[in-house]
């Protein structure tokens, strides 16, 4: 009876311990660890490993490691991965509200950005949330600007150029200064452009930097496009199977990476510009004649975007557009 009692001692222990030992998650991101956006990931992991004691770890897949960045939202859709984080217009085909920051020159400053972004919120969360996915954060990049092969002092020098596109905005915006779009993604924009496949992008200065641009690139216009926008999602049903005080853990971490994300695309995109220029390329604001004929293809893509929106678009304009 006393070996009895002893083993099923021993068993009751071996039973807890295994119930506390930690949840692991696996989380899937497209840019590498040297990226600011990754580097923000980082630490809201760090965080909520913290807040949770340990008993949730997430281990973060970047680089698009562990999945390829057009799968990511599918894979935290499905369960394959629980945890993702993926740029917001390679939905763009879905639905109009997720081509919104990316339609060039409607929100062309941080404080207008995350004025677009209240205002998109909560149409962003409902299509999301009917793909069983919950919205954690959201942080812009830093302002779109020109990458060439060559200089662009007006519209008409990007007529036949092969023009780096990743979304349909930017396939439109190709179309509509007679450029050649041109499918990349980031992990292969040295070789895009070193083989011809592409001469021109529209991209983030830390974009810039992270492939090293300088390598293959002469000329950066910070022509401030739009700022585009990652967002972190969840598996709706993983997350509700979730202690309370782990999902409250997950939601006070995201608060603060959406918060501190911000603030670290604000830095990135002075000091990235610096690194470009420090390495040699030719940084400038660009022309007047360029800006103008910019600005004005963005008011197209403005009025053609909310007629594609409808009733959806009118409403999220008006709220951006009240709140200046």
């Amino acid at each position: 009876m006393a070996a009895f009692k002893t083993i099923a001692a021993g068993l009751a222990i071996t039973l807890a311990s295994v119930g506390a030992q930690a949840e692991t998650w696996q989380m899937a991101t497209p840019y590498p660890e040297s990226n600011f956006h990754t580097k923000n990931i980082l630490q809201f992991v760090q965080d909520i490993q913290a807040a949770t004691d340990g008993k949730l770890e997430i281990k973060v897949h970047s680089a698009g490691s562990l999945i390829k960045h057009p799968e990511i939202k599918n894979a935290v859709r499905s369960r394959q991965i629980q945890i993702g984080e993926f740029f917001i217009s390679i939905l763009s085909n879905e639905n109009p509200i997720y081509a919104l920051d990316s339609v060039p020159f409607v929100a062309t400053s941080f404080k207008d950005a995350r004025k677009l972004y209240a205002a998109s919120k909560p149409e962003l969360e409902k299509e999301l949330g009917k793909q069983g996915l919950k919205v954690l954060y959201s942080v812009a990049w830093p302002p779109q600007g020109l990458y060439a092969d060559r200089p662009i002092e007006k519209i008409e020098d990007l007529n036949g150029l092969k023009f780096r596109v990743y979304n349909s905005q930017l396939a439109r915006l190709a179309q509509l200064v007679n450029a050649v779009p041109a499918q990349v993604e980031v992990p292969d924009l040295a070789q895009a452009f070193t083989t011809g496949r592409v001469n021109a992008m529209l991209t983030a200065t830390s974009t810039g930097v992270d492939s090293k641009a300088w390598d293959y690139l002469k000329y950066f216009y910070d022509v401030k496009a739009y700022l585009p926008k990652n967002v972190v999602v969840v598996n709706q049903k993983i997350f509700d199977a979730l202690p309370a005080g782990e999902q409250k853990a997950i939601l006070d971490a995201a608060a603060k990476a959406e918060t501190r994300g911000w603030e670290m695309a604000e830095a990135d995109h002075q000091a990235k510009k610096q690194v470009l220029a420090d390495h040699g390329m030719h940084v400038s604001d660009g022309s007047d004649a360029l800006n103008n004929s910019l600005h004005k293809i963005g008011a197209q893509m403005a009025t053609e975007w909310s007629k594609q929106a409808g009733q959806m678009g009118e409403t999220v304009l008006k709220a951006y557009h009240d709140a200046q």
